[in-house]
């Protein structure tokens, strides 16, 4: 058995049991929910279960109330395959609402099926457990995030340079445990499996989709538009479908953790802003077997390498996210045509633009969108190139280079 790696949502869903009577852990399969809830210290004294197992499953079917009976606090391991037993939390906690009594985790969305959503309301709190950032993997959670401290101050903590570059094995890694922490052998087999075992299960779990070969086309097609606008009719012509069922096939990535979606950052108000959603792969490794890159030799020179760079740095910057600023939301900014900044970090009325580039060299063209973001938002606190090199500079008033190894420190 591996030793045990603190995740940084662990601290979160401790403060939360403190005052919630149940706590839901979602996120993808196999970003290590289970191992955290089984694992984690302060969480070994409670009666841990799992709906994977087909005979717990079945006997949580037939009595759910009867299930959940007891003093301890019990966790639930992928709970939202019994929706029945959410009704009965729901009463459970109805009578008696003491906090923690109930951690649930789930590889869907439950803000998204209905029945959970309708049983839990106002009875639970939703967190996502995302895949291992480079924090996490390099065993420096307890750390005061670097950019958090960037964004307080307005400007790069101290002096500093970035510990190493982001390679490009990183990118190809992601941050799924078995991959990230090299526990298969052989991780685009790995990946092949997590498909075919995974996801098409839980589609099945979640809607009835009933070509999985027009599936398994569109989620190739959406890898290959991941750090990109989110243009449905185009992705659906190529897929040969028609939109209701593209949109439902991407409805069920979102509702299953495999894909993400960012919004547009429009409080500033220049004219033709883009508002349609930029859309993500939400492992940088699983887009990479999606697109076939984790299996060339050149991966690294792809037109595509600097798409699937942008993908491993907002899963980062989600996880980071997620973890320190719950009042916190990753946009990104476009004029068409004419400027824009791969992620903006709004809190309250505050916010940060981060550009990311894969090259540890850059040009003006690479802070153009930096420099009229900044000109034409006042409340920004401070710009940054996040590039692959080594060194903290700065480029202009409130603008800054920063090694993206280091920001995401």
């Amino acid at each position: 058995m591996t030793a045990y790696r603190p995740r940084e949502m662990a601290g979160v869903l401790e403060k939360a049991l403190k005052d919630m009577p149940v706590v839901v852990l979602t996120g993808m399969r196999q970003a290590g929910k289970s191992t955290l809830l089984q694992r984690h210290p302060p969480f070994r004294h409670r009666r841990y279960v799992s709906m994977d197992d087909l005979g717990t499953l079945d006997l949580a079917r037939g009595d759910p109330s009867g299930f959940i009976r007891g003093e301890a606090p019990m966790t639930i391991d992928e709970a939202q395959r019994c929706p029945d037993l959410l009704l009965a939390i729901k009463r459970s906690v109805d009578e008696r609402r003491h906090p923690g009594r109930f951690l649930l985790s789930g590889s869907a969305n439950f803000a998204l099926l209905r029945r959970i959503t309708e049983s839990l309301a106002g009875r639970a709190i939703y967190y996502e457990l995302h895949p291992f950032s480079l924090r996490e993997a390099g065993r420096r959670p307890s750390r005061t995030p670097y950019l958090k401290s960037l964004f307080d101050a307005g400007r790069p903590p101290g002096e500093g340079a970035s510990r190493r570059q982001v390679s490009w094995r990183d990118v190809m890694l992601g941050g799924l445990p078995m991959a990230r922490l090299e526990l298969a052998r052989n991780p685009a087999r790995w990946f092949a499996g997590y498909i075919q075992t995974y996801l098409e299960r839980d589609l099945r779990d979640l809607s009835n989709v009933a070509d999985l070969i027009d599936f398994r086309r569109v989620i190739r097609l959406a890898a290959l538009r991941s750090g990109q606008l989110l243009r449905v009719s185009e992705l659906a012509r190529d897929a040969r479908l028609n939109v209701m069922t593209v949109s439902r096939y991407l409805n069920l990535l979102e509702t299953s953790y495999v894909a993400r979606t960012i919004g547009p950052s429009l409080a500033n108000r220049a004219s033709r802003l883009i508002k349609m959603p930029k859309f993500y792969i939400a492992d940088s490794g699983l887009a990479c077997h999606l697109t076939g890159l984790d299996r060339s030799a050149t991966a690294g020179e792809s037109p595509l390498a600097g798409a699937m760079f942008e993908t491993w740095a907002a899963q980062q910057l989600s996880a980071l996210v997620a973890a320190h600023w719950e009042e916190a939301e990753l946009a990104y900014w476009n004029v068409q045509g004419r400027h824009e900044v791969d992620f903006v970090l709004e809190v309250g009325r505050n916010v940060v633009a981060i550009e990311v580039k894969m090259s540890s060299r850059w040009g003006e063209g690479d802070i153009r969108g930096l420099r009229a973001f900044l000109s034409q938002t006042p409340n920004c606190r401070a710009a940054v190139l996040a590039h692959n090199g080594t060194a903290v500079g700065r480029l202009a008033d409130r603008l800054w280079a920063v090694p993206l190894g280091l920001l995401l420190s």
